[in-house]
């Protein structure tokens, strides 16, 4: 089956498109990127009452469309359970998938796929009501765990508890939404997901503050977006975009400031900006190419904050997510 699907990725086109033209110009072709999303998750990818997409993973997409239309808002977002979200790429039908997913090996190498940056570092973690007077996730041997199907994390829980020698019982639900009602109406003892999920989808609970999440993270979950092999040049293009927000923050640009930094004597902000060489022609865009990513979209940290760190209602703390200079994990390579 998987062999199936990774020829399907090397044939497959959406439909009316040149089978001789790259992502890139298929995406100018039709006028919008086509970008797959979550189906709901707050701080990631959730359409508001009157459908407009929010989310740091949406973002990473206006982000893109910025680059190439010099509008955020040329881009079409189509919701993805997670056992489709991989077919609907290799498939054709997206032209980029940012939607928290894991890059693991297989998902390379079986599925034909390319994660281009890591926006987010994570790991599994799990969620339990604080009446269980549980304290760590070592206390759960013979715990009933709600789980989603058709993600690394049903892997990473029977991983844990062989590795603690424990028994325990898997609930599956095929949708994240099943799995948080699941455990919401009492169906299970635990709740088991990405530990920046855990804390979105505890808001959706009835009473949130009567849950906890507890304090072991039992996996490296680095999600990022995701494109087909074989186009060198639109791997590349989506890659950049996340360092450009990256190199943006270290340089402290900002969507406020980004037209008076772009008359900077920096030789790094310049180069970033436009404003000295051009390098945006290699990526197939303008020389201003990340000047309109931050002027639409903003940096990494400004992203970051409204809609998973301070600023926004999961208030996550950004940790490994912080720039290198500051003890995290996020560093991108200059831009020369």
């Amino acid at each position: 089956m998987l062999k199936r699907l990774t020829l399907i990725a090397a044939t497959c086109l959406a439909p009316g498109l040149s089978a001789s033209a790259g992502t890139l110009d298929q995406v100018k072709q039709k006028g919008f990127l086509a970008c797959g999303s979550n189906t709901g998750l707050p701080g990631f990818g959730l359409p508001d009452d009157k459908g407009a997409w929010t989310g740091l993973d949406v973002e990473f997409c206006r982000a893109i469309a910025a680059a190439i239309f010099d509008d955020p808002n040329k881009v079409k977002f189509l919701p993805l359970t997670a056992k489709d979200r991989f077919t609907a790429l290799q498939s054709g039908e997206i032209d980029v998938l940012s939607r928290n997913g894991t890059w693991t090996q297989s998902r390379e190498a079986d599925l034909g796929l390319l994660f281009a940056a890591v926006n987010y570092y994570d790991g599994q973690g799990f969620m339990v009501r604080k009446k269980l007077n549980v304290a760590s996730a070592k206390e759960l041997a013979g715990a009933s765990v709600c789980v989603q199907q058709g993600t690394t994390t049903e892997l990473n829980l029977a991983d844990f508890f062989r590795t603690w020698n424990m028994k325990y019982e898997g609930v599956v639900f095929a949708t994240i939404d099943e799995t948080i009602k699941a455990y919401d109406s009492g169906r299970c003892d635990s709740f088991t997901t990405d530990v920046s999920q855990l804390y979105a989808e505890r808001l959706k609970l009835v009473n949130p503050d009567e849950h906890v999440v507890l304090p072991e993270v039992i996996s490296k979950e680095p999600l990022g977006p995701a494109v087909r092999q074989g186009d060198d040049q639109w791997f590349n293009l989506v890659k950049w975009t996340h360092f450009a927000m990256i190199n943006a923050e270290e340089l402290g640009v900002t969507k406020a400031n980004v037209d008076d930094r772009a008359k900077s004597t920096s030789p790094e902000i310049r180069r970033l900006l436009g404003a000295e060489g051009d390098f945006g022609k290699g990526l197939g865009l303008t020389k201003d190419w990340a000047y309109r990513i931050v002027k639409h979209v903003g940096n990494y940290g400004e992203s970051y904050d409204r809609n998973v760190g301070d600023g926004s209602r999961l208030k996550i703390k950004r940790g490994l997510n912080s720039l290198w200079t500051k003890g995290g994990l996020q560093y991108a390579p200059p831009v020369r």
